[in-house]
C-alpha cells in the first residue's frame, strides 16, 4: 500500500531560527541505547492504534479491509510488530548521532525488507517506516519528553538539509516533501486538534478518527490521486470537509455519516493512506510529547 501524500500548503523549509549553538546534541536527555527499544514500543503501538480504529474512510480496520484486497488487520498488526527491532535500531542510530543518507537510510531499508518478509510481499507500512523512522529519530535525539517543537526542531536542524535533498529527487509532491517542511500537516493541524478535542473530554479513538478526517480534508494524499485520479482525491477532501462542517465527533450521528463515508471510499477504491500514516505519527509524538495529561472519556 503506496502512502505517500503532499501538503496543500507549503511551509518554508526552517520554520524557525535555531543555530548550531542553540540546538546542544550532545545534551543528556537524549536517548540511551537502553532506552530505545521503549521509544520503539511506542512507535510500533501508535500503528497499532491507528490499524484498530473503525471507522477510517477506506482504510483497513478490525471491522473490514476497506478498499485493500491483499491485507486485512492481522497482516497490518503482523506488519507493525515486525518493526520493532528496526525502530529502536533506527532509534539509537539517531542519538548516537547518524547521518541521514549513511545512517538511517540503510535502517529503513531494512525495515522494509523486514515487513515485506513477514507480510508475503505486501507493501502495508512502506511510508509508514519512512514517516514514523524519521519521527523516532528525531525524538530519540530530542529526548523522550521533549516538546513537540523541539522535537520539529531537532528533525530540521540534523537533518534537515539532507531531507530537502533527498525531496528534491521528486516532483514538488509527496511524503517527502511532507518530511522536509518538518511535518507541518502533522505539528501545526493534526497533534493541535487532536489535543484540544481531548481536552474537551471526547474519547481518544473518536478524536483520533475526526484528526484523520482532518489531515484527509487538509493533505493532498498522492495514494487517492493513484486510485481516484484527480476526480478521485477531490471527492475525497470534499466528503472530509462535510464530515467536519456537520460537527464531526460533536455531532450524535457521527459513527452512522462516518461509516457511510467509509462505504463511499470502498465502492471508489480509494484509500488515504498518507493521512493514516500521519495520524500514526501524530499519535506517536502525543505520546512521547505530551506536557500534560488530557482527560480521556470512553464512549457510551
Amino acid at each position: 500500500m503506496a502512502r505517500d501524500l503532499e501538503p496543500v500548503e507549503s511551509k518554508p523549509l526552517c520554520m524557525r531560527s535555531v543555530s548550531r549553538e542553540t540546538l546542544d546534541l550532545s545534551c543528556p536527555a537524549r536517548l540511551t541505547a537502553a532506552a530505545s527499544p521503549g521509544l520503539a514500543g511506542l512507535a510500533v503501538d501508535a500503528l497499532l492504534a491507528e490499524i484498530d480504529l473503525y471507522p477510517k474512510p477506506g482504510l483497513v480496520s478490525p471491522v473490514d479491509t476497506g478498499s485493500h484486497h491483499d491485507m486485512d488487520c492481522g497482516l497490518m498488526r503482523t506488519s507493525a510488530e515486525s518493526l520493532r527491532e528496526p525502530f529502536s535500531r533506527i532509534a539509537g542510530a539517531a542519538a548516537a548521532g547518524a547521518a541521514f543518507e549513511s545512517g538511517l537510510v540503510p535502517l529503513g531499508v531494512e525495515a522494509e525488507r523486514r515487513m515485506l518478509e513477514v507480510t508475503g510481499g505486501v507493501n502495508t507500512h512502506r511510508g509508514a517506516i519512512f514517516a514514523m523512522g524519521l519521527l523516532v529519530s528525531a525524538t530519540a535525539l530530542a529526548g523522550i519528553g521533549a516538546g513537540p517543537d523541539t522535537v520539529r526542531t531537532v528533525l530540521l536542524e540534523a537533518w534537515g538539509p539532507a531531507l530537502l535533498r533527498h525531496a528534491r529527487s521528486d516532483a514538488r509532491v509527496g511524503a517527502r516533501w511532507e518530511a522536509a517542511a518538518g511535518y507541518p500537516s502533522l505539528f501545526e493541524r493534526a497533534l493541535p486538534h487532536y489535543r484540544h478535542r481531548l481536552q474537551e473530554g471526547f474519547a481518544a479513538d473518536a478524536a483520533a478518527i475526526e484528526t484523520l478526517f482532518l489531515l484527509i480534508a487538509s493533505v493532498s494524499d498522492t495514494n487517492l490521486i493513484h486510485r481516484g485520479g484527480s476526480k478521485g482525491a477531490a471527492f475525497a477532501r470534499g466528503r472530509a470537509r462535510d464530515f467536519l462542517g456537520s460537527g464531526g465527533i460533536a455531532g450524535k450521528d457521527w459513527k452512522p455519516r462516518a461509516i457511510g463515508i467509509h462505504a463511499e471510499f470502498v465502492e471508489r477504491n480509494l484509500s488515504p493512506g498518507g493521512a493514516a500514516d500521519l495520524l500514526a505519527g501524530t499519535l506517536f509524538i502525543h505520546r512521547t510529547c505530551a506536557a500534560e495529561e488530557f482527560p480521556v472519556v470512553k464512549e457510551a
